[in-house]
């Protein structure tokens, strides 16, 4: 297949208020908070993004901030988690940290032969830490799916990805695909429980899971064979640090296809990264306005 999906450029989730989400995954996650920006829709809203030093695809993730949204449900038709690799060593201490950093710390499981260390955050969203030698960044991300062949085929046949694993226990199942070049975020899980309900987007659920394109050609190669898979697919958007395309999987969770560039450093130097507050050109005039409806927020020390 020419031009396969390298694996995840980024993940965007639902938080509560952005003070607690920025404490949390920068001073207990370790992130950092690569950009400060506000939603594209809804100025009165920011967007938020972390990742490692210069926000590499593979290793973003993004929130909208809703202080008033009430909380989600997983289930159904919605990506259940987001997981990052971790040394194995690693995860007893971690498990402390986490618990110390207010995240509700889940058993120890093992998957496919690797431990895997699940945990909410702070806003009951899921996220998993897997023991494994590889890339900082994103190991693979979990989505819940009532079938999981439809899901399946737009992955391999639209995305290139291989299925790589098979895990059966009473009552659930779960499918592992894997793109192909060892990219960070490379993995798909999905997931299947008998008598699951559909899910709820909220606080503290992901909102859409997006994939990486080298480039515009490639971006343009990808949405063409979705298409013909029958799957409708937006027009281009430029999303100011990459160009997306959107569109939903047969299980009805939301995909987006993103292009590496131009990355986060095209409107701040690597070192200043999410110091301040970077607005779409459309907003820029009305930036005293939106930076006096936002609430305050205190950059990580």
């Amino acid at each position: 297949m020419p031009n396969p999906v390298p694996g995840l450029h980024h993940v965007t989730a639902i938080c509560g208020p952005a003070q607690a989400n920025v404490a949390f995954y920068t001073q207990t996650m370790g992130q950092r908070l690569v950009k400060k920006t506000v939603n594209f829709d809804d100025p009165g809203t920011y967007h938020l993004y972390y990742g490692d030093r210069v926000g590499t695809p593979g290793t973003i993730l993004t929130f909208f901030p809703f202080a008033g949204r009430q909380p989600g449900r997983a289930g159904t038709g919605l990506a259940e988690s987001y997981a990052y690799v971790v040394p194995a060593s690693t995860l007893e201490d971690w498990a402390a940290r986490l618990t110390a950093g207010g995240a509700h710390v889940l058993p120890t499981e093992e998957r496919f032969g690797t431990p895997v260390l699940p945990f909410t955050d702070p806003d009951g969203q899921r996220v998993e830490l897997v023991g494994t030698d590889a890339p900082d960044g994103f190991h693979s991300v979990t989505l819940w799916v009532e079938d999981p062949g439809p899901t399946a085929q737009v992955l391999t046949d639209g995305f290139g990805y291989r299925e790589v694993g098979h895990e059966r226990a009473p009552g659930r199942e779960r499918l592992r695909l894997q793109a192909q070049g060892g990219a960070r975020g490379a993995i798909v899980d999905l997931l299947r429980v008998d008598g699951a309900e559909p899910g709820q987007q909220g606080r503290g659920t992901i909102h859409y899971v997006a994939f990486r394109a080298t480039d515009d050609t490639m971006q343009d190669d990808l949405r063409e064979r979705v298409n013909s898979m029958g799957r409708r697919v937006t027009p281009r958007i430029d999303r100011q640090y990459f160009n997306a395309v959107y569109f939903r999987e047969p299980g009805g969770i939301l995909f987006e296809i993103a292009t590496d560039p131009p990355g986060f450093t095209i409107d701040e130097p690597e070192e200043a990264l999410g110091t301040s507050l970077c607005l779409p050109p459309q907003y820029e005039a009305d930036r005293a306005r939106i930076e006096a409806n936002l609430p305050p927020l205190v950059a990580p020390g």
